[in-house]
């Protein structure tokens, strides 16, 4: 299994528009993931809130990490679906995502996140989603 540090450093190398976002990799464990995105005023969108393609790229993050940490960084697993649930209006703060992988099989994972405005306790936004996993060649 990957280290956080790992996993970030693998996020960032492949998509350099993840450390602009400031994305940061906490933790990783067994079939678990925790994200933060740092805060910038640039999430906000008319109306006082953070934007919902910022919440959904933050849930796209955490399931990946979810998915490198635990199968030892296979890149090219790819978003297949993502659901998407918007709870409560999130304060103008760092968002945690936390991913879990639920179920993990040969070609696919089914993944739930919980996002939270870090230093409150109530959900922002609650996600599922599917992520397919290329077979891998032999080497």
């Amino acid at each position: 299994m990957l280290t956080a540090k790992q996993v970030e450093a693998l996020i960032r190398g492949g998509l350099p528009a993840a450390a602009e976002q400031g994305v940061v990799v906490e933790s990783v464990d067994r079939n678990r993931a925790r994200v933060r995105y740092r805060f910038d005023p640039s999430m906000v969108r008319p109306g006082g809130t953070v934007s919902g393609p910022t919440l959904m790229s933050l849930a796209d993050a955490a399931m990946y990490a979810a998915i490198l940490a635990n199968l030892d960084g296979q890149e090219m697993a790819v978003t297949q679906n993502l659901n998407i649930n918007f709870l409560s209006k999130p304060a103008p703060a760092d968002l945690i995502g936390d991913a879990e992988i639920i179920r993990l099989g040969r070609r696919s994972a089914v993944l739930e996140v919980r996002i939270y405005s870090d230093g409150v306790d109530a959900m922002v936004a609650h996600v599922t989603g599917t992520y397919a996993i290329p077979s891998r060649q032999p080497s």
